[in-house]
Formats: structure tokens, sequence, C-alpha cells
């Protein structure tokens, strides 16, 4: 069992679904490529992708005390 080397895991592109390889040599991973990490930058940058909060909550923490 010492010989034994694991194999690649393979996990689903975000953007396009392709199947892609986890290793230290796919400099993209998750991704597959460039352009899908960009197309993914790009529409988190375009507020397409949230992650969920409570706007109330939010809204309250976010708020400068020295503003008052």
């Amino acid at each position: 069992m010492a010989g034994e080397v694991n194999p690649p895991r393979i996990v689903r592109c975000p953007t396009c679904g392709k199947a892609v390889k986890w290793t230290s040599g796919n400099a993209f991973r998750p991704f597959c490529s460039e352009r899908c990490k960009l197309i993914d930058l790009g529409a988190w940058a375009a507020e397409d992708h949230r992650i969920p909060g409570d706007a109330d909550t939010d809204d309250v923490l976010s708020e400068d005390p020295e503003r008052d």
C-alpha cells in the first residue's frame, strides 16, 4: 500500500460544468480554464452572485458609528 498513489479528484467547473482534475498542476482550479475563471469573476463584480445575509442586520453592522 505504501506505493499506491491516489487518483486526482475530479470536480465540475462551476462555470461550464466540464470535468476538471483537482491537482496542483491546474492553475485555474476549480475552473477548467482562465476563461471560465474570468466569467465567474465578472459575475461577482456584476453582483450576479451574492452571499445571502439578513438585510436588517447587515445595515446595522455596516453603519459607521462616527456618522451619528
